[in-house]
């Protein structure tokens, strides 16, 4: 929540901890499957409990979202870390980098969660969702060393990777599965 209401506080304590994976199950594992609970019983809700068809549809979607997540989260901190290297001169730090993905898309997860118990806000979310904008800005600088004369760039680039990266996974996924089906 931290992240959310005084990002560049939380991007200092991020800093210092030693232990670059610990993001993984301290926060992308347990919020990715929050985002999936959350889409599960938001589409049983929205389609009903009555019979395997509500279900299936629940656990298909249930299962896009953590698929997007995951696959977003890891392939946004991929192209981040190649993009410091070749575009910035960062070294490559992909420990480093993930931790700061995955922190980052605090923004996606908890709108996630949010649209995934209540779809009517799917719009509103899509605005709030830039807020990922200011977090990364925030956090650039602390974590990832950006310089200042780069930082906009930086920021902008790595700003669409996490929101896009996730996007598109998900709109493939779902479009296979349709296809598949």
């Amino acid at each position: 929540m931290k992240l959310i209401s005084s990002p560049a506080k939380a991007w200092e304590e991020i800093s210092m901890e030693e232990d670059r994976r610990k993001v993984f199950m301290a926060f992308v594992y347990p919020t990715i499957g929050l985002c999936g609970l959350s889409v599960f019983i938001g589409s049983l809700l929205t389609n009903g409990w009555g019979g395997p068809q509500s279900f299936q549809i629940a656990m298909t979607n249930c299962c896009a979202v953590a698929v997007a997540l995951f696959g977003g989260y890891f392939l946004a901190a991929y192209a981040i870390n190649e993009m410091g290297v070749r575009m910035f001169g960062m070294p490559a730090n992909a420990p480093l980098t993930q931790q700061f993905a995955g922190y980052a898309l605090v923004v996606p997860f908890l709108l996630q969660i949010v649209t995934g118990l209540l779809p009517d806000f799917r719009i509103i979310a899509w605005l709030f969702q830039f807020y990922i904008v200011y977090v990364v800005w925030e956090g650039a600088p602390i974590l990832m060393q950006v310089e200042e004369k780069v930082r906009l760039k930086y920021t902008l680039f790595s700003s669409v990777l996490l929101i896009l990266c996730p996007t598109v996974i998900q709109f493939v996924f779902s479009k296979l599965i349709a296809i598949l089906n």
